[in-house]
């Protein structure tokens, strides 16, 4: 698998909103967002399934969304009502079929201001 990017992290206020965005290869079989703040295990944040399917973490149910843009080979996380609890590193995860390895990208940073 080619490593996933991603973008659209930075500086934002708490209440605020932002969009993250995972560019991949395409055609995966799920594709999820990671979070991982220091000291703290990676934790799972959302993930979409080829079947459209998609799951939260309760701590971000409500407030975040993950979606996908196919032609685009891109996958998003709109997080909105953000938290500086909310601050942490993100890490898009990319899986091909459902007994591979998946794949990491090398994160984007989310900083929420109080």
């Amino acid at each position: 698998q080619v490593q996933p990017v991603e973008s659209g992290g930075g500086l934002v206020q708490a209440g605020g909103s932002l969009q993250l965005s995972c560019a991949n290869s395409g055609s995966m079989f799920r594709v999820s967002w990671y979070r991982q703040a220091p000291g703290l295990q990676r934790e799972l944040v959302a993930s979409l399934t080829s079947d459209g399917s998609a799951d939260y973490a309760d701590f971000v149910k409500g407030r975040f969304t993950i979606s996908s843009d196919n032609a685009k080979n891109t996958v998003y996380l709109q997080m909105n009502s953000l938290k500086p609890e909310d601050t942490a590193g993100y890490y898009c995860y990319t899986e091909a079929g459902p007994f591979e390895f998946g794949t990491w990208g090398r994160g984007t940073q989310v900083t929420v201001s109080s």
